[in-house]
């Protein structure tokens, strides 16, 4: 990897703008097989994660899918990347077909080293405007892995919860939310290079699309609840099309743990508080 200094990057800040479209809502709605939603409805919790993308040119692109690093982000080259997890405060509602605008700083750089070799973590801190309020604030970890077997064996057993469903993802959800999410990495759909470079057993299910149908679960579990801070950590990949449990349980009064799980065990860990 190119070696820098990370003081040069801590601090860097960026500023995006993007219109919370009835047409792209209409496209998430319709992917994850729910009513289209109106002008001045309220976005559904996680669906801000399918805006303010890097619209990155093709020739910009690097190996695995992704935009060349050494811009915003700093240079990890010749890592695998992954999104590793977030903690989101919703404050105020988003409103589709609204314009919004995303505030990012560059937080935090540390190198630490696990059990499948050396890890780049990179938090970012986004705060999401709209109409001169602040609606979402929220910080997500990036890491950066050294080109090693991932890890994919089991996993933590699941506890006993007070809600499950399964999902099956399979590869046309994985295509159609890397469409949704303008995100070209490879991983999702493109069959050998997930097996034969990166070498997972298959294609690899999104981590904010196991967090999105995670957090969805909850809310048909409790309906009446009002979300008002998320947070997910993945433990383990997730491979189409095994069949995923989404599951979870009240731990005390307005929060709840809640975990996504095949059959080899937990591979992401969530919670959540509510009102």
């Amino acid at each position: 990897m190119e070696a820098f200094n990370p003081d040069d990057w801590v601090g860097r800040t960026q500023t995006r703008v993007d219109q919370f479209s009835t047409s792209h809502v209409r496209r998430i709605a319709a992917t994850f097989d729910l009513p289209a939603l109106e002008e001045g409805q309220e976005l559904p919790w996680l669906w801000h994660w399918c805006f303010f993308d890097d619209c990155a040119d093709q020739r910009s692109l690097g190996a695995d899918g992704h935009p060349r690093l050494g811009d915003f982000m700093p240079p990890a080259h010749g890592r695998n990347r992954m999104w590793a997890g977030s903690r989101v405060s919703f404050i105020q509602p988003l409103l589709v077909n609204a314009q919004a605008q995303r505030h990012t700083v560059l937080t935090h750089i540390e190198e630490k080293h696990g059990r499948t070799g050396a890890l780049l973590f990179v938090t970012l801190a986004h705060e999401i405007w709209q109409s001169g309020k602040l609606c979402v604030r929220e910080e997500q970890d990036i890491v950066y892995r050294e080109p090693t077997p991932p890890k994919t064996g089991a996993g933590q057993a699941l506890p006993e919860t007070d809600w499950r469903e399964a999902v099956t993802p399979d590869p046309l959800l994985l295509f159609r939310y890397s469409a949704l999410t303008f995100n070209a990495h490879r991983i999702h759909y493109d069959w050998p290079y997930v097996t034969e470079t990166e070498g997972y057993p298959g294609l690899v299910v999104h981590g904010p699309l196991t967090a999105t149908l995670t957090l969805a679960a909850f809310s048909r579990a409790n309906p009446l609840a009002r979300v008002r801070a998320f947070s997910f950590r993945a433990a383990r990949p997730l491979i189409a099309p095994a069949t995923v449990h989404l599951s979870g349980r009240h731990d005390r009064h307005g929060h709840a743990e809640l975990w996504a799980s095949d059959h080899n065990g937990i591979s992401q860990h969530a919670t959540v508080e509510f009102d």
